[in-house]
């Protein structure tokens, strides 16, 4: 009896020793507890939680919905306007030409060389090159190169290549921030505003090929052309025809209005006032030959162009007055700001239906 009246007097003294054990903790437990919740509450003078890791949950700030915590993409930026290179090139009285097809051409950001070949005189070479060097707008940008030592030109042979390839390594290596190469002549000129056969439009990709050949295919298609009357015609739709990686690339169009008489002659027929109707709807940016200062470049300017004499064609970048014959363009603003003229819809007429499947695809290389 005693051993068991033992047994429960330790039982009972375990149990008051377990019960103090536990306790502690607790009470330790529930102090932390009752002071993390009165410093959370507490905030600075200006409004703001002491905890930096408190944070209110409100309606405003929290929500189970998904949509809400979805934030709009960003709007992608506009790609830049693609930079045109272009050739402009004449012969013996074709000086003044030139000038006013380059002036019709401009904008700061394309780029330009210009070429009279040794037909034309020296002086007439001289008065180009001054020409060139003493424009305001030419000297401020230096996006216009002439090329002073003259090259021989004709309509027979390989020169009007060999002399498209010269300008292209120019454009190449001093002015080759640009995209598309276009090839003019004197006889050339535009219908539509830049703010928007054997004369093409090609790519910079294409005529960096063309120049240095890794495949030496171009050099190879040059010297079988030297034994063509007329190079010019098949040179470089030979060699992005012939080019794996070109071939897929061309659509069939040179861009230009050119007027032929029936039955056709070695030449188109020179357009005038007559054809002015038939230029403006055939959409293309370009038409062909004029004879020099005829009455319908004249009209091509006022009606088209809105070009005064003398002058650049305005674009978006151009903030002078019109008022009394002023130069709009004597005054420079934003380069890259574009105000495309009314050709800009006849021009997306023509690439939308070159573009198309009726045409684009059947009219590539075979």
């Amino acid at each position: 009896m005693k051993k068991l009246k033992n047994y429960y007097m330790h039982l009972r003294h375990h149990h008051h020793h377990a019960e103090r054990r536990w306790v502690f903790p607790l009470a330790v437990g529930s102090l932390l507890s009752l002071f993390l919740l009165f410093v959370a509450t507490l905030t600075s003078p200006e409004g703001t939680p002491i905890l930096p890791f408190y944070r209110s949950i409100t309606a405003a700030s929290y929500s189970v919905f998904v949509e809400s915590k979805l934030h709009p993409l960003p709007v992608p930026a506009l790609p830049p306007p693609p930079r045109l290179a272009y050739l402009v090139s004449g012969s013996a009285g074709d000086g003044g030409a030139v000038r006013r097809v380059l002036l019709a051409l401009y904008h700061p950001g394309n780029r330009y060389v210009v070429h009279l070949d040794l037909e034309a005189s020296a002086e007439e070479r001289a008065d180009l090159a001054r020409f060139v060097e003493e424009h305001p707008l030419f000297r401020q940008f230096g996006n216009v190169r002439v090329i002073k030592k003259a090259n021989l030109v004709t309509y027979r042979g390989p020169t009007m290549v060999a002399n498209t390839l010269h300008a292209a390594a120019i454009l190449l290596r001093e002015l080759g921030d640009w995209d598309w190469f276009i090839n003019l002549s004197a006889s050339d000129y535009p219908l539509v505003t830049q703010d928007g056969s054997a004369w093409m439009a090609l790519s910079k990709s294409f005529i960096d090929y063309c120049i240095w050949g890794w495949d030496n295919l171009p050099r190879t298609v040059l010297m079988y052309y030297s034994n063509f009357i007329s190079s010019p015609e098949g040179y470089f739709h030979t060699v992005i025809c012939n080019a794996q990686e070109f071939r897929n690339t061309t659509v069939n169009s040179d861009l230009h209005f050119i007027s032929w008489d029936n039955p056709p002659k070695q030449h188109p027929h020179y357009l005038t006032v007559e054809d002015m109707k038939a230029m403006v709807d055939s959409n293309a940016p370009f038409a062909r030959k004029f004879h020099r200062d005829d009455p319908v470049l004249d009209k091509i300017d006022a009606e088209l162009l809105s070009r005064g004499p003398g002058m650049t064609v305005p674009g978006g970048w151009c903030i002078g007055k019109r008022e009394n014959g002023t130069d709009p363009c004597s005054e420079i603003s934003d380069t890259t700001v574009l105000r495309p003229g009314q050709g800009s819809k006849r021009l997306e007429t023509l690439i939308s239906s070159l573009l198309s499947n009726k045409k684009f695809r059947p009219r590539q290389c075979v």
